[in-house]
């Protein structure tokens, strides 16, 4: 993947170009979480692409060469109870909103996957499908996906009926399963129809 909107960017003027995504939004359970970098220009980032692509050993790998290539980075996290109460999308440009905060050296503009922030001062440019489009939405993708994939492995240890360490909250067979079996956990988010697919032939 080449950095042909961060160079379009830079043409204009810009010098501190941070890609901002996130994962989380079809989980039934566990954060919303959103990563922002800004990468160093010219860093040699072989196989970063969009975070589903990849395996998550891959993942793991290219998420150590990231945060060494990054000149800043941060994370955004916004819990289960937040996105209830606010709905995913909302909950969505506030992890980003935290994600760009986080930051330790401020950019100057931003590169968003599919999402804008009216909250967040700064010009953006929104991508749709930026994670398969542009390299620091994609490096974000990776970095807030690992984080989050750790998240969900530690809470595993605390509510082990659901599985987290293989499904990550999101709606397997065996995590609706769990659902209809033992209820609902602190962790899942009551606006989402939690129980409803299984009741309706996921059996």
């Amino acid at each position: 993947m080449r950095w042909i909107h961060e160079n379009a960017l830079a043409k204009d003027g810009h010098r501190f170009i941070a890609g901002l995504d996130e994962v989380g939004r079809g989980s039934l359970a566990g954060p919303v979480v959103a990563a922002a970098v800004i990468l160093e220009r010219g860093s040699r980032l072989s196989g970063v692409r969009d975070s589903k692509l990849l395996s998550e050993n891959v993942r793991r790998r290219l998420f150590g060469q990231i945060v060494l290539s990054a000149k800043a980075y941060g994370f955004g996290i916004v819990d289960a109870d937040r996105v209830d109460r606010v709905n995913v999308f909302q909950a969505t440009r506030e992890a980003m909103g935290q994600a760009v905060a986080q930051l330790s050296q401020p950019p100057d503009v931003l590169l968003i996957d599919a999402v804008s922030l009216p909250a967040v001062n700064l010009p953006q440019r929104c991508l749709i499908h930026g994670d398969r489009r542009c390299l620091s939405i994609a490096a974000a993708s990776i970095l807030a996906k690992v984080y989050r994939d750790e998240m969900m492995k530690d809470f595993d240890s605390l509510f082990p009926a659901y599985r987290f360490r293989t499904n990550k909250g999101y709606p397997t067979l065996e995590h609706r399963r769990a659902i209809f079996a033992v209820g609902l956990s602190p962790l899942h988010r009551r606006t989402f129809s939690v129980q409803r697919p299984l009741l309706d032939g996921g059996a």
